[in-house]
């Protein structure tokens, strides 16, 4: 197993869900945080939880909106000079907006899903992969979604976000084939989280449906298969990990216990 101890480990949508999960699962390795997210509070609330459970872990904060080019550029060219060596950079900060079919969707919700989970993965990765070769030492790892790989119905631009993820992901691996760094992507399917209730605009009722009488993936479960990722031997690149709950079988397939 490669360590992760002391390594820096840059998170994106970490206050929440998947990206806190992972947070969490790079704390118990003894790697140094930076942990970025809009909403600051609630990164401040997942820092104090991690200092207290891991007395002497180093945890940087950053209020960042990836979907904003020059706040991106800006962010990384003056992180504080202990943190500008990043080791690993997991793009997470992502969502889902809306199900309506596109002859009815909300333009807003497009714009909303290509500028977070396509230009701000593109913004947050060009801005570190170039100091990652120079050092040749580095690690990559997108989190994508099943719904890269097949689409469904009132999901078209979601899924156009997420195969455009896994796109990039293997193109960056082409590009940067010859150096030591790592490209991996992690593409889960029915994950409960904030994800529905974000993507069904704070209507609960409607998300708790999308997992009712079924067992989804955990955040945890994700965090788990991206910890798994970064901790392989350096001359092992994980290219892509595909989870499903047990109860899934494709992404419109799902068994529920009636």
């Amino acid at each position: 197993m490669y360590s992760l101890k002391q390594k820096t480990v840059f998170i994106t949508g970490a206050s929440s869900g998947i990206g806190e999960a992972c947070a969490k699962a790079f704390a118990s390795t003894g790697a140094r945080l930076i942990l970025a997210a809009r909403r600051i509070e609630r990164l401040q609330n997942l820092a104090d939880t991690l200092k207290t459970e891991i007395p002497n872990i180093d945890v940087h904060l950053i209020h960042l909106d990836v979907t904003q080019r020059k706040e991106v550029d800006n962010t990384i060219t003056n992180l504080p000079q202990a943190w500008r060596q990043i080791d690993v950079l997991i793009n997470n900060a992502g969502l889902a907006a809306g199900r309506d079919h596109l002859q009815d969707a909300n333009i807003d919700d497009w714009e909303a899903m290509i500028n977070t989970n396509v230009k701000g993965l593109l913004y947050m990765t060009k801005a570190i992969i170039g100091d990652m070769l120079a050092r040749q030492s580095g690690h990559i790892i997108n989190i994508g979604s099943i719904a890269g790989h097949f689409t469904y119905p009132g999901a078209s631009v979601y899924c156009a976000t997420k195969a455009a993820v896994r796109s990039i992901t293997q193109a960056l691996r082409q590009d940067i084939c010859g150096s030591k760094v790592r490209v991996s992507e992690v593409d889960p399917g029915a994950v409960e989280t904030e994800f529905s209730l974000v993507r069904y605009k704070g209507d609960k009722d409607a998300a708790k449906q999308v997992y009712q009488d079924m067992t989804p993936l955990s955040a945890d479960d994700v965090a788990d298969a991206v910890l798994y990722c970064a901790t392989r031997p350096l001359h092992v690149n994980v290219a892509e990990l595909v989870l499903y709950p047990t109860d899934q079988a494709s992404v419109t397939m799902i068994h529920r216990k009636t």
